[in-house]
């Protein structure tokens, strides 16, 4: 498949944060796309007042007509469009090009000197580091990523196409796709069970993908990892290091060592431990990719953050609000550690959406362990995504594992209510589901008390 032969390119799950990502790149290089997606979201709606068509039943009838044309028509869904899917079907019985979102980008990315950034927390984060330093850097770039930079207002950059920068995705085996010129793994935490059975085997799936990185190509990989690359860690010994931690009003300050110097001084805005290796993989790859780690070292001071993912709202002297993506136990006691140190001595709330049913199922204990660090938690239902309900897998069966006494199950109409019942210092909100939809209501609700 050439994109020089593609015309029309249909997606089956465009509201996706990489799904909008690859359709606002196949727009912008002229090509006609539209798509369905099961909710209309701003996201969604943005890519509409682009002049995408995009409908919200799944219905061979709605595909427009344009998309009908067997030659020159591209069909991208995401693995979570249910292989029933009456227009998946539709375009495979018809003998369409029908791909996964993954091998798409791989195809995008062959002709170019490739980023790409694994892992099964930290992508987004590292991804968006990386594009603001190749920014600074004056790179001409194409990234494709995981959630809105806040330094682009966007998913997706285009600024030319030398590089490419993509997030390399584990779930469905998607990341194997692709063959980087330099790599990254942050992380190998259990998680996708559903796909992979056990956490041994989600390991062997991050040790194939290491080995996809292209003969004369790098890998930078956290020094805990069991996978031989350049590696890079906090107060370590590694390749790269972070040392000399300090937080000086809400920011950190830190010595970066390198393999051939020390930059003293550096500064960077995004509190916890775990953003700090995000941002230290990001500047690795840059300096093996060959830039100049004094402007890498620099731009770090002027990242400004990824929407949803620690992501302030209100930051008030008497009251704090906190959004963010987390929804895995790992990812949660990384926004505890970030918020103890930052806020300390301070009553946290928070409120949490669990997110797929064998997810709540295959980490219970560590939920239950990761919710009771706070003063009060509030939860909701579990979102389901693409899953159906498992048989006695609820938030109350979660809730009944916390120990903490200050729990309760709430509904997303009586979220305000229940905050300002808990008389918190300090709010969070977690969750990868629709709670980043409640969010701006709720932040409009509590503005007017702070």
């Amino acid at each position: 498949m050439k994109v020089k032969d593609i015309h029309n390119v249909y997606f089956i799950g465009i509201g996706g944060i990489g799904m909008s990502a690859l359709a606002r790149y196949f727009h912008g290089i002229g090509k006609k796309v539209g798509g369905y997606d099961s909710t209309k979201t701003p996201l969604t709606e943005a890519l509409e007042q682009s002049g995408m068509a995009i409908h919200y039943e799944d219905s061979t009838a709605a595909i427009p007509k344009a998309f009908r044309n067997k030659p020159g028509t591209l069909v991208v869904y995401t693995p979570a469009v249910p292989a029933t899917h009456s227009e998946l079907l539709f375009f495979r019985e018809g003998g369409f090009a029908v791909k996964k979102r993954s091998e798409v980008l791989g195809v995008i990315a062959q002709d170019t000197f490739c980023f790409a950034v694994a892992g099964t927390h930290g992508k987004t984060t590292t991804s968006c580091i990386l594009a603001h330093m190749l920014k600074e850097a004056g790179c001409a770039f194409t990234a494709f990523l995981g959630g809105i930079s806040e330094d682009f207002n966007s998913n997706f950059i285009f600024r030319g196409n030398e590089f490419s920068l993509v997030e390399a995705d584990e779930f469905d085996r998607s990341f194997l796709h692709l063959a980087p010129n330099l790599a990254c793994i942050t992380s190998m935490d259990a998680d996708h069970l559903d796909i992979y059975g056990t956490a041994a085997d989600l390991e062997a799936a991050f040790f194939a993908f290491a080995k996809k990185v292209v003969p004369g190509g790098k890998l930078v990989v956290r020094n805990d990892l069991a996978v031989e690359g350049i590696t890079f860690g906090l107060e370590t010994e590694s390749d790269y290091a972070i040392r000399d931690i300090q937080v000086e009003n809400g920011r950190y300050r830190f010595t970066i060592k390198t393999h051939e110097a020390e930059l003293k001084n550096v500064t960077f805005t995004k509190p916890g431990r775990h953003n700090l290796l995000n941002a230290l993989a990001a500047f690795a790859m840059g300096v093996e990719a060959g830039f100049s780690p004094e402007t890498l070292a620099k731009a770090l001071g002027s990242f400004k953050g990824v929407q949803r993912r620690f992501s302030y709202q209100i930051k008030e002297t008497d009251f704090v609000f906190i959004d963010d993506y987390a929804h895995h136990p790992t990812e949660i006691d990384a926004v505890y550690q970030a918020v103890s140190e930052m806020h300390p001595d301070q009553s946290i709330t928070v409120v949490f959406q669990p997110h797929l049913y064998s997810r709540t199922r295959d980490f219970a204990s560590d939920f239950a362990d990761s919710l009771d660090q706070f003063d009060c938690i509030l939860l909701l239902e579990i979102y389901p995504a693409r899953e159906l309900p498992l048989p006695g897998i609820s938030s109350s069966w979660l809730m009944e594992q916390i120990q903490n006494p200050n729990k309760k199950l709430i509904t997303k109409a009586k979220i305000v209510e229940e905050i300002r019942n808990c008389k918190t210092e300090v709010l969070v909100t977690l969750g990868a589901g629709d709670i980043g939809l409640e969010v701006p209501k709720i932040k409009k609700e509590l503005a007017y008390a702070v």
